[in-house]
């Protein structure tokens, strides 16, 4: 299996950078939750119970602000939609660090409307800096950097906030994260190919119902139903490390899985044709369910591995799957809303796996996860493969 796709990727200096950006962009992001909450029970003294609270405030905003920021990209480019952000997030984070839990509560929730639409500014970055041919490598190259902004993150977090104060902490992670957003201002890296701008001129005011077809939204089910099985699989293996009584070995999981995903995202990668998102989709159902058979760290640690091989493409595969239904004209919004899928699934996610630790135990959470993912999968396949048959039997009669 040749590396050249990744070669030729790397080459652009245009997907350097925008990769860069990427990593560097993501690590406030991933961080902000771990931070929160140890700010909020800390810091502030209240309970576990707020600090979800805080966090599911701006995950519902960032939900809602994907499709909104994703559509204002497209009308109005990178830097005016940026610069917005900038200014609002700046101000809020400049204050929220030092204030009571109310206000915290709701300046959370007010940067999250304005977030800078960090994925899908990076996405169509890598698309538009690549040929066609090679695009899927180089989303999976930037599935790669996701996960390891993914693994940064909280590490370095908790560790800054193990001998600094929270307060401090929250307002430099998110100032690295203004900082980092006006140098993206700075460069503004285009986000569409030359070429693609000239044939898509006319497209420019595509109505919504041109593209917003059952074809999308199936795609947009995977990507939650992913992180249904992403996000619940986190919550299985906690559940799991503490009834081995081992939670400080926690990281012997979690890498791992980590690890399995990165192996995977370059794997994908490299393969002479894409898999569909279905398909992707099925097999992370299929490897996760196994895990609920765990008897001890080692073995736990062992099956993360190969969850993790699923991981990094399943997300990969849709992403790919949206830039290529969806025109270029309306590719910002298309992915906004892939984002808000995905965020909903990540909600999801926990509660599904949660209710059903409680009733079967971390079995039942690694279980209840995949059957979700494997229903979705079924089920999404079953309407393209409808979809297409309406449209060839039209097509027969017209």
């Amino acid at each position: 299996m040749s590396i050249k796709p990744y070669q030729r990727v790397l080459s652009s200096v245009d997907a350097r950078r925008v990769l860069l950006l990427g990593f560097l962009l993501r690590i406030p992001i991933f961080s902000a939750g771990v931070i929160l909450t140890l700010h909020v029970v800390g810091a502030l003294g209240r309970s576990y119970a707020d600090a979800g609270l805080v966090a599911a405030g701006a995950t519902v905003a960032i939900a809602i602000s994907g499709p909104w920021r994703g559509k204002l990209l497209d009308r109005l480019g990178l830097r005016r939609v940026v610069l917005p952000s900038l200014i609002v997030s700046g101000i809020c984070w400049a204050i929220a660090p030092f204030v009571g839990y109310w206000a915290l509560l709701v300046l959370a929730t007010i940067a999250g409307l304005f977030v800078v639409p960090t994925f899908s500014i990076i996405r169509q970055g890598v698309i538009a800096a690549v040929p066609d041919d090679d695009r899927r490598t180089a989303l999976s190259l930037d599935g790669v950097v996701v996960e390891l902004s993914f693994m940064v993150g909280p590490i370095l977090a908790v560790w800054l906030a193990t001998f600094i104060d929270t307060r401090w902490v929250l307002f430099g992670v998110e100032m690295i994260g203004v900082v980092v957003g006006a140098l993206l201002w700075w460069v503004n890296p285009p986000l569409r190919s030359a070429a693609t701008d000239a044939a898509d001129a006319a497209a420019e005011r595509l109505p919504r119902s041109a593209w917003f077809r059952p074809a999308f939204l199936a795609i947009c089910a995977a990507a939650a139903a992913a992180t249904i099985v992403l996000a619940g699989s986190d919550v299985a293996i906690v559940a799991a490390m503490r009834e081995f009584d081992a939670v400080s070995q926690m990281g012997l999981v979690l890498i791992p899985w980590g690890a399995g995903s990165l192996i995977g995202g370059l794997i994908y990668g490299l393969l002479p044709r894409p898999l569909p998102p279905f398909a992707l989709l099925f097999g992370l159902a299929v490897v996760t369910a196994p895990m609920a058979l765990s008897v001890g760290p080692a073995s736990l640690a062992v099956l993360s591995l190969f969850a993790g091989l699923f991981c990094a493409p399943t997300i990969t595969a849709t992403v790919d799957a949206v830039s290529r239904v969806v025109p270029v004209a309306a590719r910002g919004e298309a992915l906004g809303w892939h984002g808000s899928f995905m965020t909903a699934g990540s909600a999801l996610g926990a509660p599904v796996a949660g209710g059903a630790i409680d009733t079967w135990g971390f079995g039942g959470g690694f279980a209840a996860v995949a059957f979700v993912g494997a229903v979705i999968a079924v089920a999404g396949y079953a309407t393209l493969v409808w979809r297409r048959s309406r449209v060839r039997a039209h097509a027969l009669a017209a």
